[in-house]
């Protein structure tokens, strides 16, 4: 009962901290679809352009100003500003804590930074809003990796490389454990 009762606050807490956020655009027939399509793709760069709608989709956030605050962080890291990226991130978590991707990005960064345990909880939040978002299972297995934890690792990537065949780490994969697929 009690941990029912701290469940329930924390919700309640979350969805009072997003009241001034929409909820994120419901792309979820468009990914449907796509998921299917990339489980067909014939090769490599026909698997590239769906992911890349993919992508799209999981970018588009909840509203001009979270948009803002994503395009800004974007734009930051991609000439490697992350004190600025890491700002415009940390806003958009506390502005759109439902929205999967601003923890994605900012687990990114703090990976690229070489933050490896802070990366974490981010992606765990990413992919706990989002299942089925192959970048940040991709980002988990490979912040794994570089913390050592290469069983768990493979885990996470299995399930991403199910939901995506085509990825770039799937030549991470091993079975049995230790062998190259």
């Amino acid at each position: 009962m009690r941990y029912l009762i701290a469940a329930v606050a924390l919700c309640l807490a979350q969805q009072a901290v997003a009241d001034g956020c929409p909820a994120a655009p419901d792309h979820t027939d468009e990914l449907d679809e796509l998921y299917v399509e990339i489980q067909r793709a014939p090769d490599d760069m026909v698997a590239r352009g769906i992911s890349d709608q993919m992508w799209e989709l999981w970018l588009d956030a909840p509203d001009e100003p979270s948009q803002s605050m994503l395009d800004t962080a974007l734009a930051a890291l991609r000439v490697g500003d992350y004190l600025r990226a890491l700002d415009r991130l940390d806003a958009l978590v506390s502005y759109c804590p439902l929205y999967a991707e601003g923890y994605n990005q900012r687990a990114l960064l703090n990976f690229l930074r070489g933050d490896y345990p802070a990366a974490l909880p981010d992606l765990d939040q990413a992919i706990s809003l989002n299942p089925r978002h192959t970048g940040a299972l991709t980002g988990k297995a490979l912040t794994l990796i570089e913390l050592g934890d290469a069983d768990k690792a493979q885990e996470v990537l299995r399930r991403a490389v199910a939901l995506n065949p085509w990825l770039s780490e799937r030549f991470l994969l091993t079975d049995p454990p230790g062998e190259k697929l």
